[in-house]
């Protein structure tokens, strides 16, 4: 028998994890203790959102990248939900609109306005109601500006059109609650896992089922597509309850290409799988570890690089989009992790260690962009194509001209007295409450020069109009 190697070169094998300092973190957060397996967690380059414990509702909370530290108490939510909010996702080509999912059966879309929350917000841009259970999964598709996908504790995943606020496709294939849902690279296939024990490689547009498997040895729970390698890499549970990761053909489902049981704990493993290192991540629910793999074409297939460690267990993580990493520090990866018992979110930041302080190409090639490639319309028509890529080597980034139109609402507003009270908030601080007493001092002391200026016009007028009145009769 030949003997191989199990070390191979690669330069991302001295990666290593860096946990941000103590200003970079959130803290004082009361993340939810909601048990749904779940990330509760969702991040793009200009917000943060984690989903938060609340009476009588569900509630997430936004928070500005750029505005680290201990969050007040008081800081406003998102609470429009009547039930527990179970998903969160931002929208990949708008970054101020972000869709959740919740235990009421509805799926509602909100946008942020710039700098984040001044109050709490109630009303959502769009509610989409469809589902006749809970609703424990959202997905934005990855190419598609308007297409997002629901699926329910009915067993039934929703395409919704958000140009016109309705769903316009249903898959109905599962038997039993949907666990995951992974697009390809294009969008053009959905994996599902279910608790049916099936994996299933499905077209989302006309919902027929191309390709499925049994696990009945490896029982599956999270599924990812590995970009454009035309593999899928699952997580699950082996017949000895142990954890397990299997790497799957697409296009043949009857048997893993490889299946390597990691350790022995409980908790869920959720894969993360970067397209432009070729590396895979896999986070445990409830331990502090974080592994990472090169995947290859070739055998081995699967390379184990390092693990990070550490002792404060994970809920949940968001990952930053790739053209939110520092390019200049070698980022290759960025995680935000809910620590529960501290009620704190802590960046870990994965870095290639590199002497040079050039622009590394070889770790950076051009990555999916912040423009959508399709409308909604075109993608239902039949239209596929890939990500609009981007390059990292630019620091400044282009300011997306895109706009969010979503189908014309009517805005409610509570008025008393001429005054709107849902745009006039009462201050929370004492500093804002003697900045806004000063404002309105400046404004009633603005007003009345203003009305005394008036007052010396309205004589004058009345003078001119009794000089006209007493010449009129002379004349004639």
């Amino acid at each position: 028998m030949s003997w191989r190697p199990t070390y191979r070169s690669s330069k991302f094998r001295n990666v290593y994890g860096k946990v941000g300092n103590r200003e970079h973190c959130f803290d004082g957060i009361p993340i939810t203790k909601n048990v749904h397996d779940n990330h509760f967690c969702a991040v793009n380059v200009k917000f943060l959102a984690i989903v938060t414990e609340s009476a009588g509702g569900g509630a997430f909370i936004v928070v500005p990248l750029s505005q680290p530290g201990r969050i007040d108490p008081h800081h406003p939510k998102v609470c429009g939900h009547q039930g527990n909010v179970l998903d969160i996702k931002w929208n990949p080509f708008f970054e101020n609109i972000i869709a959740s999912c919740s235990e009421d059966a509805s799926v509602r879309v909100w946008e942020i306005p710039e700098g984040g929350l001044r109050r709490n917000m109630t009303e959502a841009v769009l509610e989409l109601y469809g589902h006749s259970r809970r609703v424990g999964l959202i997905e934005w598709h990855p190419t598609s500006s308007g297409i997002l996908f629901s699926a329910g504790y009915d067993y039934k995943i929703l395409i919704w059109n958000l140009e016109i606020g309705e769903p316009v496709k249903m898959i109905d294939c599962h038997t039993d609650v949907i666990l995951n849902m992974s697009f390809n690279t294009d969008g053009s296939l959905l994996a599902t896992s279910c608790k049916d024990k099936k994996l299933r490689v499905i077209e989302p547009r006309s919902g027929r089922v191309l390709q499925s498997a049994n696990c009945k040895n490896h029982r599956v729970n999270r599924v990812v597509f590995l970009g454009n390698m035309k593999r899928l890499v699952t997580t699950g549970v082996s017949r000895w309850n142990t954890r397990q990761i299997a790497l799957w053909d697409q296009e043949d489902l009857s048997m893993p290409i490889v299946e390597e049981e990691i350790d022995g704990l409980s908790g869920m493993l959720f894969p993360f799988y970067d397209a432009d290192t070729h590396m895979l991540y896999l986070a445990g629910k409830g331990d502090g570890n974080i592994r990472y793999f090169e995947m290859t074409t070739e055998k081995p297939y699967m390379q184990y690089l390092m693990e990070y460690r550490s002792p404060a267990p994970q809920k949940g993580l968001g990952v930053m989009p790739k053209h939110g990493l520092d390019v200049g520090a070698c980022e290759v990866f960025r995680f935000y992790k809910l620590v529960t018992l501290k009620g704190l979110i802590e960046p870990i930041s994965m870095i290639v260690p590199r002497r040079s302080d050039t622009y590394q190409e070889d770790i950076y090639p051009m990555t999916a962009g912040t423009e959508p490639a399709l409308s909604a319309g075109e993608w239902l028509s039949g239209i596929d194509k890939d990500p609009v890529l981007m390059s990292l080597k630019d620091t400044y980034h282009r300011p997306n001209q895109l706009v969010f139109k979503a189908p014309a609402k009517e805005k409610k507003s509570v008025v008393v007295n001429g005054i709107d009270l849902l745009e006039n908030v009462p201050p929370r601080t004492e500093n804002e409450l003697l900045r806004m007493f000063f404002r309105q001092q400046d404004e009633l002391r603005r007003l009345k020069e203003e009305l005394a200026t008036k007052d010396v016009r309205i004589r004058q007028l009345e003078l001119e109009l009794n000089n006209l009145k007493n010449v009129s009769p002379n004349n004639v």
